[in-house]
C-alpha cells in the first residue's frame, strides 16, 4: 500500500462552475443503493444480499410527497437483482428520480484482485481492471433500466487519478465521488481534504462533491486544525462541543439535526449553489448500518429529513435533478 494516498488538486478558478443566475440555489439528494454487509467487518464478495430494498418504496413515497427526487447510485448486486430493478424502475415514474452508477469494486466482476482496504477503492486498481469493472457495471445498468447512467459515484469515495477520464469515455457526464474535506488515507483510500463543496469541471466531467463544510469560531483554520485534532484522543469532539470547529457533512448518517441545519446555513454563507446530500439505501431498514439500528433510529431518520427540508425551504433552496443540472450547465459550457 502506498504511503501517501492520492490527493486531487483543488479546483482552479477556471475549473469552478459558474452557475447561471436563474439556477438559483438548489439541492440534490443522492442515495448509494447497494447490498447489505457488516460495516464493522472486512469486506467480503459473498455479502451480496439486497433484502433492504423492500424498504425503498415507502421511503421514496415520502421524498416524492416532498417534491424531491432521488438520484439512485446503483451498484452491481442491486443492478442484477430483478426485484430491486423493478422497485427502482417504479420510482422513476415520479419524473424527478434518476438511476446513476456506484462502483463497489469488490463485488463487481471481473474478480482479479485480492479484496482488502486498498483495492476496495476502485481508483487504486490497475487502470485496465478499473475500466473492466466500470464496463461491467455500466452495461448491467443499461440492460436493467434501458438507458445508460449519466452520473457516477465510486464506492467508498474511491475515485482515482484516471477515473474521470474513464467515465468521460463511457458517456458519463457527472461524477459525485469526492467527499469534500474528508481524508480516507488511513483506510487505504483517497484524500479529499483539499476539495471544498463547490462544483467544478475537470477531464471533460462535471464534479459535484458531496457537501461538507467547516463550522465554528475557528473554521478559517479548518483543514489544518481538523487534521491535527484527529491525532489527539477525542480532539475533534472537544472542538465541536466547544463551538470552535465542526466538520458537517450533509447526511442523516451520524449527523444530528442541529448540526445539519447549521451545515445548511454555513453552506449558503459560503456561497455553495448546489448542496449534495446523501445516504445509503440499507439505512432505510433497521439493523443493516450503524446509523439505523432500531425503529426509534428509523423514526429519527425521517425527522431529520423533515427538518432539513423545512430549513431548505425557509432559505429558498429548491430541489433539483440531474436533468435540470445538465440543462443549466449545457447552456453555459465551460
Amino acid at each position: 500500500m502506498p504511503t501517501r494516498p492520492w490527493r486531487p488538486d483543488p479546483p482552479s478558478a477556471e475549473e469552478r462552475i459558474d452557475w447561471p443566475a436563474d439556477f438559483g440555489t438548489r439541492f440534490l439528494v443522492t442515495v448509494d443503493v447497494e447490498e447489505e454487509f457488516d460495516w464493522s467487518a472486512p469486506l467480503d464478495r459473498r455479502h451480496r444480499a439486497t433484502t433492504a430494498m423492500r424498504a425503498f418504496p415507502a421511503a421514496h413515497r415520502r421524498f416524492a410527497a416532498a417534491g424531491v427526487g432521488l438520484t439512485c447510485m446503483v451498484d452491481y448486486p442491486v443492478a442484477v437483482d430483478p426485484a430491486s430493478v423493478a422497485i427502482l424502475s417504479e420510482c422513476l415514474n415520479d419524473g424527478r428520480s434518476e438511476i446513476g452508477a456506484q462502483l463497489h469494486a469488490w463485488v463487481t466482476p471481473p474478480y482479479r484482485e485480492v479484496v482488502d482496504p486498498f483495492t476496495s477503492h476502485a481508483g487504486n486498481l490497475p487502470l485496465a481492471l478499473e475500466a473492466a469493472k466500470l464496463d461491467t457495471l455500466t452495461e448491467a445498468l443499461a440492460q436493467g433500466f434501458g438507458t445508460g447512467p449519466r452520473i457516477f459515484r465510486s464506492g467508498r469515495y474511491g475515485l482515482g487519478p484516471s477515473s474521470l477520464g474513464l467515465l468521460a469515455e463511457r458517456g458519463y457526464r457527472i461524477d459525485s465521488s469526492m467527499r469534500a474535506l474528508h481524508d480516507y488515507g488511513d483506510e487505504g483510500g483517497m484524500d479529499f481534504g483539499g476539495i471544498v463543496a463547490h462544483g467544478f469541471r475537470r477531464d471533460r466531467m462535471i464534479e459535484l462533491p458531496l457537501t461538507s463544510v467547516f463550522d465554528g469560531r475557528l473554521r478559517r483554520c479548518g483543514p489544518r486544525l481538523y487534521r491535527c485534532a484527529g491525532q489527539v484522543p477525542y480532539g475533534r469532539g472537544v472542538l465541536a462541543r466547544a463551538g470552535l470547529l465542526n466538520r458537517i457533512p450533509l447526511t442523516p448518517e451520524g449527523v444530528g439535526i442541529a448540526d445539519a441545519l447549521a451545515g445548511i446555513d454555513r453552506s449558503l454563507q459560503d456561497g455553495i449553489r448546489l448542496l449534495v446530500l446523501s445516504f445509503h439505501s440499507p439505512t432505510l431498514e433497521p439493523g443493516h448500518t450503524p446509523y439505523v439500528r432500531d425503529a426509534r433510529d428509523r423514526t429519527q431518520f425521517d425527522r431529520w429529513w423533515d427538518a432539513v427540508f423545512d430549513r431548505l425551504a425557509e432559505r429558498g433552496v429548491l430541489p433539483t435533478t440531474v436533468a435540470d443540472i445538465l440543462a443549466a450547465l449545457d447552456r453555459r459550457p465551460g
